[in-house]
């Protein structure tokens, strides 16, 4: 039969099956010696002697380090108005990132209740005239399409400490929090040691219990791979007169043409080259 993976502490798996159910697995010996199972995984299962055994992992679309999930659907990410600040620059980091991953970037914009700058409010407006989807929401009136969006997708959070991922979960989904909090309680003093990962059931889909993208690594990327990966750029590639452009100095650059037409906003394009000088250095920004 097929399933999925949904939790892993240490050596000991739980798999979901197409109607919900879940039952634990244990993984064949030959099957860890080819690839580590991950959260998300895709597998072909059988019972043998009354227990499931995790017999091939399927191909996957994707695959995350940090957290270790396969197969996800989409990266949402959770930027405040203010405490902390809204932060463009990691919004797009973020963004190159999870698109170059091969996973859909989503913006959720909390504490739009706590009021909103002129400065702020215009840069919402450039993500929300952009390809990228944008969710605001308040305290305590959550918008509801922050629900749907979940259903039928297996989602990994991330964006800046204290910007409320965790009650934008609990507020969707409050077993959410008591989930986590057994768990920790569970494993303990080993939580920091002992292997552990799982997809949390949250309006209808399944949400990794870590934040994603827990630095921010560009080492792995070329300089084209950040041009590709720039939501907004999309409509533009392709569109240029050299195949290795980069968008910077170019003659007949479709990206430059289109940030001349006011096609694509002057922060995106900033943020866009200080990329570029992350990848050329080589270096880590954590």
């Amino acid at each position: 039969m097929r399933a999925r993976i949904v939790r892993i502490v240490s050596k000991d798996y739980t798999v979901q099956f197409d109607d919900g159910s879940r039952a634990p697995a244990v993984a064949m010996g030959k099957l860890r010696q080819k690839q580590s199972p991950v959260v998300g995984d895709i597998v072909d299962v059988q019972m043998l002697n009354d227990v499931w055994g995790i017999q091939k992992i399927q191909p996957r679309r994707n695959c995350l380090i940090r957290p270790a999930c396969a197969n996800v659907d989409q990266a949402l990410i959770v930027m405040s108005v203010k405490d902390p600040d809204f932060s463009p620059a990691l919004i797009d980091r973020l963004s190159v990132l999870i698109t170059h991953a091969g996973i859909l970037p989503v913006l959720c914009v909390t504490k739009c209740d706590l009021g909103i700058s002129e400065e702020t409010e215009a840069r919402i407006r450039e993500y929300e005239a952009g390809p990228m989807k944008v969710i605001r929401t308040a305290k305590d009136s959550l918008n509801r399409e922050v629900e749907s969006l979940f259903s039928n997708k297996v989602t990994v959070l991330t964006g800046q400490s204290g910007a409320g991922k965790s009650t934008l979960l609990n507020e969707i989904n409050p077993e959410f929090q008591l989930e986590t909090q057994e768990i920790s309680k569970a494993l303990g003093r080993g939580r920091h040691t002992t292997r552990h990962s799982e997809l949390h059931e949250v309006a209808e889909g399944l949400v990794a219990d870590t934040p994603g993208f827990s630095s921010l690594d560009f080492s792995h990327m070329s300089v084209k791979d950040v041009g590709e990966a720039v939501p907004d750029f999309a409509p533009y590639l392709g569109g240029c007169r050299f195949n290795d452009c980069v968008h910077e100095n170019e003659p007949d650059c479709a990206v430059k043409q289109a940030l001349e037409a006011g096609l694509i906003s002057e922060t995106r394009y900033r943020n866009y080259l200080d990329i570029l000088k992350l990848v050329r250095n080589r270096k880590e920004s954590w």
